[in-house]
């Protein structure tokens, strides 16, 4: 049992590691964001704890692969502690249970923590002097997220996952089948609920990851336009709009009132200088800004980075195209969900993960860049677009001036993301998510007893049952074939998505130095917070 407990130490402590590194970034990137004159420690301490929870639960998948993998040794045999399959399976349930935990965790959240949160803030009065007030009507909106809740369990319990009784069968028959049904899938009750949710999450990846992909790093190689051009330009346009407001002026000089559409346009105008002067307040702040030198020193690097941002992302766009057209050519169609084992083309991520396996940790290195590849993205993509419900932008996702009612919902989409990222991975690299770096032993067919003329092969469909031993993740995702349908179909929408963001982005010129800092309906008040 002895290498058991290091085999499982190991895995958990990097994962403890993790952990404490996830927990630090998220402080720091939601008090990065908030607005620090209106904000709450309420909403800010959920925010923080959602975002974590969604980093938490994106990071388990490579911690799943890594303890299936670490079962066997590379030459194909199970390692001493691993040869039981009682302790194989007390492993495997103790991911799984993982999973479970998480998931119910963001269940909690997105169904009543956050909209509490949200709707108790947006009940906050000026005097905040009814707290019980408060806290009864954010409850009462939220009751309508807990009916829907109650609502995906009871249909994922009673989903029938085994043919139901013949016609023949008595009325007690059925409906002793249904309350078996009930209690053998109460763990699919979950798994639906989160498939159901995994759908928005589908939804929110194909509109704020698959334009993060493209315009984060379009946006460093590009970089942004200069300081000085900028204020010059911004003084070029504060000249020429009050030279229009003197213009407009002299026409009342000798008492005469302006006409309606002059006092319209006077308005406008006057508006208009008033974001040019605070435009000029800030650019004139980030020029004297130290991070802004260092900015300009990094250049390099950031172009750098930026090319390889833009390689990996046609790394996993070439591999996502292969993926479909795989299940399309060799699946059962859409009666399967389009499920395949293993690969029948040559998937370029899937065996660059391969390869890497023999140089250990490199393989459990990349899956957990490209989860967090993915997460990082979103934001971007959040952050570049805002937070749009159809044709309304509801939110903007600003430094140290977002609202807390923006970053709840910035968490709440970002937890949404993380439901769908895995199944994302999964088509980027199906073979190696479902087994890992495994590998097992096929006997040669003239002396099946002989070891020494065993071949060592990598795990796949076609592997024996009790060789190889698949992650939970997988068998998390595929409980149910239609949500697979759905999420074939996305992938093809994630791809087209992708490609007219990139073109997009291609297409439009560097980005001011203050992109949206400053906006027409910006308050003056916004600007105090900023400059301290």
């Amino acid at each position: 049992m002895a290498p058991l407990l290091t085999e499982s130490v190991l895995g958990w402590s990097i994962f403890a590691l993790v952990l404490l590194v996830i927990l630090a970034f998220c402080w720091v990137y939601i008090r990065k964001y908030q607005s620090h004159q209106d904000s709450e420690v309420i909403s800010t301490i959920t925010a923080i704890c959602a975002l974590a929870v969604a980093l938490i639960t994106s990071a388990l998948l490579p911690v799943d692969i890594f303890l299936v993998s670490f079962m066997k040794y590379p030459n194909g045999t199970y390692k001493e502690w691993a040869a039981n399959n009682e302790t194989r399976g007390q492993i495997e349930d103790t991911v799984l249970y993982g999973y479970y935990t998480l998931y119910s965790i963001i269940l909690f959240c997105v169904f009543f923590w956050i909209p509490f949160v949200y709707f108790y803030y947006e009940e906050k009065d000026d005097d905040n002097a009814n707290k019980c007030l408060q806290v009864k009507n954010a409850l009462k909106y939220t009751i309508g997220f807990i009916i829907v809740c109650a609502a995906l369990l009871l249909i994922g319990a009673f989903v029938p996952l085994s043919p139901p009784p013949s016609q023949n069968a008595t009325q007690w028959e059925k409906v002793q089948f249904l309350v078996e049904e009930f209690g053998n899938h109460s763990l699919a009750a979950l798994s639906f609920s989160i498939s159901s949710l995994t759908l928005i999450g589908m939804l929110a990846v194909i509109t704020y990851t698959a334009y993060g992909m493209s315009v984060l790093p379009l946006n460093l190689i590009k970089g942004t336009r200069s300081i000085a051009y900028e204020r010059l330009e911004n003084t070029e346009d504060i000249e020429e709009v009050e030279h229009q407001i003197e213009k407009l002026k002299s026409k009342c000089e000798d008492g005469r009132p302006l006409s309606m559409r002059d006092r319209r346009n006077l308005q406008e105008l006057e508006a208009k200088l008033q974001v040019l002067h605070r435009r000029g307040r800030h650019l004139e702040i980030v020029e004297r800004n130290c991070c802004t030198k260092v900015g300009s020193a990094l250049r390099p690097l950031k172009i750098l980075l930026g090319v390889f941002f833009v390689l990996v992302a046609l790394l996993f766009i070439v591999a996502l195209f292969i993926s479909n057209l795989d299940k399309a050519l060799h699946s059962a169609g859409i009666s399967s969900g389009f499920i395949i084992f293993g690969t029948n083309l040559t998937n370029p991520l899937n065996e660059l993960l391969l390869a890497l396996q023999p140089v250990f940790p490199l393989d459990y290195v990349l899956i957990t860049v490209i989860t967090v590849y993915f997460v990082f993205t979103s934001m971007a993509g959040i952050r570049n677009m805002g937070i749009w419900f159809f044709w309304m932008r509801l939110y903007k996702i600003r430094p140290r001036r977002t609202r807390p009612q923006a970053l709840l919902f910035l968490c709440m989409i970002l937890l949404l993301i993380v439901l769908h990222t895995s199944y994302m991975i999964y088509s980027l690299a199906p073979q190696y998510v479902m087994y890992g770096s495994q590998k097992y032993l096929l006997q040669s067919p003239d002396s099946p007893h002989s070891n020494q003329t065993a071949v060592t092969r990598i795990c796949d469909a076609d592997a024996p049952e009790d060789q190889c031993t698949v992650t939970r993740s997988y068998l998390f995702l595929h409980k149910f074939w239609f949500f697979s349908t759905i999420y074939y179909f996305g992938n093809w929408a994630f791809i087209v998505v992708f490609l007219i963001g990139l073109i997009i982005s291609c297409c439009k010129g560097k980005k001011s130095v203050i992109e949206g800092e400053v906006e027409v309906d910006d308050s003056d008040m916004s600007d105090d917070e900023y400059v301290h």
